[in-house]
């Protein structure tokens, strides 16, 4: 999962702010006022005026922003850490301009990292991320994903802490902009294709609302469900990340890389990163599994 590995490269800090916490999404709640003025029907925004206020918040560059476009109540839902202040908000608001009402803000526990470490735990040279998904090429030629920060910078990777298991090493790698990456076997490890025993058959990318599971080595197996698609994430740094699934599945450090599935074994993510832990909350985001698997020419088995 792209919860972040649990050490950085040459950027050991840059790693460590990356690291990312899982979790569920603070809820907000609205009371509306019934009125039958006509006046005060509520506004309503083209889809270029919501694809404009998304872009205004890319300009405005708030690390610890993460926004999607709510297509129940077509506005841009805008989730910010605990690190962003009401002048970075107003800041938002700001290069949002006359869109800037197109905008609900809402805030989640903790701070947005990449959160490194998979399912199953896998070493780098100096950090701890998790497995996602096992696949092959057309060939059979085996290989695993992970996330793209835990690939980045990163060459041979071992199943063990002491480092002396060798499992392969990274054959790509796609971050910030995506985060996915890909390692080739080459030790005698098992390489099932299974998720925490459930036997993953397929791949596919999962609808608002759809209940899903998260494995990861530091957290183990969590539940919770899927509250936005196409979410861009600010992690800081330039670490821009878009087309993410943005869920309530909680996350800590090491759990970066880790699988996002349904219990029917479908394949649907990566762990990024979040904002929280697995003891009070927070929201998680993941790559989309099937962007890697296109990308690279691979497929689960």
């Amino acid at each position: 999962m792209r919860i972040k590995r649990t050490t950085p490269r040459s950027g050991i800090a840059r790693r460590t702010r990356l690291i990312a916490v899982s979790t569920g999404l603070v809820a907000a709640a609205a009371i509306a006022i019934p009125s039958a003025n006509a006046s005060d029907t509520p506004t309503t925004f083209s889809a270029a005026e919501l694809k404009s206020a998304s872009g205004s918040i890319l300009k405005a560059d708030v690390p610890g922003t993460a926004w999607a476009v709510d297509s129940k109540t077509d506005r841009v839902l805008v989730t910010v850490d605990s690190t962003v202040t009401q002048a970075e908000i107003a800041k938002i608001k700001q290069q949002a301009g006359a869109n800037a009402d197109a905008l609900t803000i809402k805030r989640t526990p903790g701070k947005f990292n990449k959160l490194i470490q998979g399912g199953d735990a896998i070493y780098a040279s100096s950090w701890r991320c998790s497995l996602g998904f096992n696949v092959q090429n057309s060939s059979g030629q085996q290989f695993f994903l992970t996330a793209g920060h835990c690939t980045d910078g990163a060459g041979t990777w071992y199943s063990n802490s002491g480092r002396t298991t060798v499992i392969g090493s990274t054959a790509g790698s796609s971050f910030p902009g995506n985060d996915y990456g890909l390692v080739r076997y080459s030790g005698s490890v098992s390489r099932p294709g299974t998720a925490n025993g459930v036997d993953i058959t397929r791949a596919a990318t999962p609808s608002v609302g759809t209940t899903v599971i998260r494995d990861g080595s530091t957290t183990g197996t969590h539940s919770g469900r899927v509250t936005a698609l196409n979410a861009t994430v600010n992690y800081g740094g330039g670490d821009i990340v878009s087309g993410l699934i943005q869920t309530t599945v909680c996350a800590e450090p090491g759990d970066s890389g880790g699988s996002l599935y349904g219990s029917n074994g479908t394949a649907y993510g990566l762990t990024s990163g979040g904002s929280g832990n697995c003891s009070s909350g927070g929201t998680t985001f993941f790559q989309p599994v099937t962007e890697a698997l296109s990308a690279y020419g691979v497929s689960v088995y």
